[in-house]
């Protein structure tokens, strides 16, 4: 397959996911906060400013908001264009990748990821947006719901499918550890766990679409390290940490017709390394290193494994031995540079 055609399948579903799981955060977060009026003005920002931290968007945050507020968040997160990872850039990013390669694509494809695209770009999304918030979200997220139902059942299961799964599976396990890494940004005494509010829990696990499955799997109250348990080291959910490098490992070896077990390249390597962690690792082991840290530096695996997938497989072999170093934790000058050697 041409390194262009599977760079771009492959960020075209990222976006898609990301999108998707941004909706669920907002929907679920915003939820939340109704059934708990009682938080004044100085809380409120104490719960939404948490968000931003974790996904590291802070730095670009502060150079368009003065505070960070629910209004301001929700802004930044949903339909601010500023941000090249908000729900309707994400969206346009993903449109514009399919375009490129839409005769790798069904017509049922093109067809719901487009309507999608201009429903976010019609007045009817603006107005549904600021008259029905919820709804807003619930149609993103059946949309993204609906678009990786038709590529499920219409994309033939060659090299273009294992890009597209490699990069789902990515975007969610690093979203599942940044809606997890929330809990390390709130005061003191909104920690969950320490004695004060416990809900944070709740939104996490209905951020992940996890809370039917957890309850399924647990009983009372979700505890820190239940949900850490749950949400970093279950090989059944879809949405844990363990389930997504398990589908990333099983791509990279379907891609390089390598045997897994051993690699032929470092995203390979990188990859496998971390599923053998997540194997043998425990969230009891997690919570007493240090939670916000074990996150940190899952989120740099993920990282790496994006870069290494990037050199083996997009740049030419020549630009690959003349490469330029990539800052290892700045996923966007990834994305960035990704971009340009497209258009190049």
């Amino acid at each position: 397959m041409l390194s262009r055609v599977a760079n771009s399948l492959y960020w075209m579903v990222r976006y898609i996911e990301r999108a998707d799981n941004l909706a669920r955060l907002i929907e679920v977060n915003g939820q939340l906060l109704l059934d708990h009026e009682r938080l004044d003005s100085e809380r409120l920002r104490a719960f939404w400013k948490p968000i931003i931290l974790s996904t590291g968007d802070e730095a670009l945050f502060a150079e368009h908001y003065s505070e960070a507020g629910s209004v301001e968040v929700i802004r930044f997160l949903t339909d601010d264009r500023k941000n090249p990872s908000s729900i309707v850039s994400s969206i346009a990013q993903a449109r514009e990748n399919a375009r490129m390669v839409r005769d790798q694509l069904s017509e049922e494809l093109w067809e719901e990821l487009n309507s999608l695209y201009l429903f976010i770009n019609s007045r009817d999304g603006e107005m549904l947006l600021a008259a029905d918030p919820t709804r807003y979200y619930e149609t993103i997220r059946r949309a993204t719901f609906a678009f990786h139902g038709i590529a499920a059942a219409s994309i033939a299961r060659t090299e273009a499918w294992e890009f597209m799964d490699l990069g789902r599976h990515l975007e969610r396990a690093d979203k599942t550890t940044r809606f997890l890494d929330i809990t390390s940004f709130l005061p003191e005494s909104e920690v969950p766990g320490n004695g004060a509010v416990t809900f944070h829990w709740t939104a996490i696990l209905r951020s992940c679409g996890a809370l039917g499955a957890f309850r399924a799997a647990h009983r009372g109250e979700p505890t820190a390290e239940t949900v850490v348990g749950f949400l970093i080291f279950s090989h059944q959910f879809p949405r844990s940490v363990r389930f997504c490098v398990d589908r990333i490992d099983r791509n990279l070896h379907s891609i390089s017709g390598g045997p897994r077990g051993t690699y032929t390249n470092d995203a390979e390597r990188v990859a496998g390394r971390l599923l053998g962690e997540l194997a043998y690792g425990s969230p009891g082991e997690v919570l007493a290193s240090g939670l916000h840290e074990y996150l940190d530096q899952t989120q740099e695996k993920f990282n790496s494994i994006g870069e290494e997938l990037f050199r083996t497989y997009v740049l030419l072999p020549d630009a690959n031995n003349n490469r330029p170093p990539i800052p290892a934790a700045n996923m966007s000058a990834v994305v960035a540079w990704q971009m340009a050697q497209q258009q190049q």
